[in-house]
C-alpha cells in the first residue's frame, strides 16, 4: 500500500481532438518534435487502395470503376478520384511514399493536383 509520499504525480498537457471521426490526442501547441512522424498512415493506404484498385484494372481482374466501386463498397467517384493518385509525378511519389515527407494539401485534394503537370504538382506538394 502506497501513502501520499509515495506518489508521484505527472501532468502533461495534452488534448483529444477528432479527426476522421476518430478521438487524435493533440500536443501542445507550443511542442516542437525533434522528428517529423512523416506522411499520415491515411495519406500511405489512400496510395495503397489506389494502387490496388488500378493493378486490379489493368490486369483485367475487373472491367470497371462501377466494379470496383461495387466490390470496396464506396462511389465510382470515389474511386475515380483515388485512381488520380497513381498519376502523380514519380518524384513526389518517392518522396511521399519512401521518404515520408508530408504532403502540403489533403489527400481530397491530391486528386486535382493529379491533374497538373508534374512541375507544378511539385510546387504545389511539397514545402521547403
Amino acid at each position: 500500500m502506497s501513502t501520499a509520499q509515495d506518489t508521484l504525480r505527472v501532468r502533461i498537457p495534452i488534448a483529444q481532438r477528432s479527426r476522421n471521426g476518430r478521438p487524435r490526442i493533440q500536443p501542445p501547441a507550443d511542442y516542437i518534435p525533434e522528428t517529423d512522424n512523416g506522411t499520415d498512415p491515411h495519406v500511405l493506404r489512400n496510395f495503397a487502395q489506389a494502387w490496388s484498385w488500378r493493378r486490379r484494372l489493368e490486369s483485367g481482374e475487373v472491367d470497371t470503376i462501377e466494379d470496383i466501386a461495387r466490390s470496396a463498397g464506396v462511389t465510382h467517384r470515389m474511386v475515380g478520384r483515388m485512381l488520380k493518385l497513381t498519376y502523380l509525378a514519380p518524384a513526389l511519389l518517392e518522396k511521399l511514399l519512401l521518404e515520408r515527407v508530408p504532403p502540403t494539401v489533403p489527400v481530397k485534394e491530391l486528386a486535382i493536383v493529379a491533374d497538373m503537370d508534374w512541375p507544378a504538382q511539385a510546387r504545389v506538394l511539397i514545402t521547403g
